[in-house]
């Protein structure tokens, strides 16, 4: 058995790769929220994932359950999944924008592997109450076309990243009721790079400027195309509560919410340079999109509310559910800014809409050593087809997954899991708000994803 210090020093000396490994970004839930906070629950697809409380990454999908862990010890769960989506545009016959031929293919697979780490600690304070601290990353975005594709003036480049930290506290009402409650002090970065069809905005600018309109051709021809980057971050508050009610020895209930967070991201729009200066004049203009300088941006991350279930067969089998609720309509739009005059430097209609996602899982247990795990999920998308963009091709999936568990000792556990998430082919027909100067992409996506992750807990 590890010792005390042992296990301390063990996760003192990881602590500083997971909180580094947190900036890692890819969608693995519809949109960009990212479920994987807990290789325990990935093998079941997540089902009963507020009511199971297994072990410390309980504080993430419920804090109430740290009242149902091992009694008078303390706990710990460090774990990483991998998650590698796949991504791939199909073109069905796109235009190219004004002054631009189409490009060079359809980007390549877009997705990439980028691992998701997370750390919990529980410890009990009285008999009534337990604290505990998470470390996750619940959003997380990355996909990347190759450079000169038929969408590059839509999207090249497109980063989320998220860190979570969330500590929380229980409360053991009696014996059958407990509550729980956290904060979330959350950082959020985002990166969205695209060419940028310099020609088509320095004939509008110089055609406004009251230049002839064939003198202004030749601008626009001699401008050509530019590369342009929005970067900006923020650091903000929420907060999660949950309750969980053992409603007889064999069936416990949870139910849990994560507030939304509202961010008011700040940062620097950054576009590339010609080589006329006269082209650089008019981009450069106190008017004009790709000038450059500070920004800002507006966007609230959605709420969840969980409702699950966890139903002891009999000594071998385990059955859980969820239902679970996120408020994705909170997310009209993406736009940012200029921060000296309020302008828009970009605006992407989303219309985002609520979402549900429903799953149904069961465990099997061999041994006092070995335990098997199985899960099915259906994940709605909140991405409408009308305003699907090359950034974030989503729509509705399916959770394969199956898992298991190896014990070697009576407070210690290595879980696994691995799962295949079939998402439905995803029709595409988007020009951003003008085919003038971005091109309409007309085609479909074919994505799926595959998760694979491992986690240590222990309890002392």
């Amino acid at each position: 058995m590890q010792s005390k210090m042992g296990v301390k020093k063990t996760v003192l000396a990881i602590l500083p790769a997971i909180i580094g490994g947190l900036y890692s970004s890819v969608a693995g839930a519809s949109a960009f929220q990212l479920l994987e906070q807990s290789a325990s629950g990935l093998g079941t697809a997540f089902a009963g994932s507020a009511a199971v409380a297994e072990d410390a990454s309980t504080v993430f999908f419920n804090p109430a359950g740290m009242t149902f862990l091992p009694s008078g010890k303390k706990s710990v769960a460090v774990g990483v999944d991998a998650i590698k989506p796949t991504v791939k545009f199909s073109d069905g016959g796109s235009t190219a924008a004004a002054f631009q031929s189409l490009g060079k293919g359809n980007g390549g697979d877009a997705g990439s592997i980028a691992p998701v780490p997370h750390a919990y600690f529980a410890m009990p304070i009285n008999d009534k109450l337990n604290f505990g601290l998470g470390l996750s990353a619940p959003f997380g975005l990355k996909t990347e076309y190759s450079s000169g594709w038929n969408g590059q003036f839509q999207a090249i480049k497109s980063s989320v990243e998220t860190l979570n930290l969330n500590p929380a506290l229980s409360f053991k009402v009696n014996e059958t009721v407990a509550l729980g409650f956290g904060v979330d002090y959350q950082h959020i970065k985002g990166e969205f790079s695209s060419a940028t069809n310099y020609a088509a905005s320095v004939y509008q600018g110089a055609v406004a400027q009251g230049t002839n309109p064939a003198i202004a051709q030749g601008l626009a021809l001699a401008a050509g195309a530019g590369t342009g980057l929005l970067a900006g971050s923020d650091n903000a508050w929420g907060y999660n509560f949950g309750a969980m009610f053992q409603v007889s020895p064999a069936t416990r209930l949870g139910i849990s919410y994560r507030s939304a967070i509202k961010y008011h991201l700040t940062g620097t729009a950054t576009f590339s340079q010609t080589s006329s200066t006269t082209v650089n004049s008019i981009l450069g203009g106190a008017t004009s999109p790709a000038r450059g300088g500070a920004i800002y941006a507006d966007i609230k991350m959605p709420d969840t509310l969980i409702m699950s279930g966890l139903h002891h067969l009999d000594d071998k089998w385990d059955l859980m559910g969820d239902l679970s609720w996120t408020g994705w309509a909170k997310i009209p739009a993406l736009t940012f800014n200029y921060a000296n005059n309020n302008s828009v430097v970009s605006s992407t209609p989303e219309n985002w809409r609520n979402t549900w996602r429903a799953a149904v899982g069961s465990s099997y247990k061999y041994n006092e050593h070995w335990k098997a795990r199985m899960g099915l999920a259906y994940d709605q998308s909140p991405v409408p087809d009308s305003t699907r963009t090359p950034r974030l091709p989503d729509n509705d999936r399916t959770w394969l997954s199956v898992g298991g568990q190896y014990k070697p000792g009576k407070d210690s556990a290595l879980d696994f899991g691995y799962t295949h998430i079939f998402v439905k082919n995803s029709p595409i027909n988007i020009n951003a708000g003008s085919t003038a100067g971005y091109g309409n992409l007309l085609g479909s996506y074919k994505n799926s994803v595959d998760i694979l992750g491992a986690q240590y807990s222990v309890a002392f």
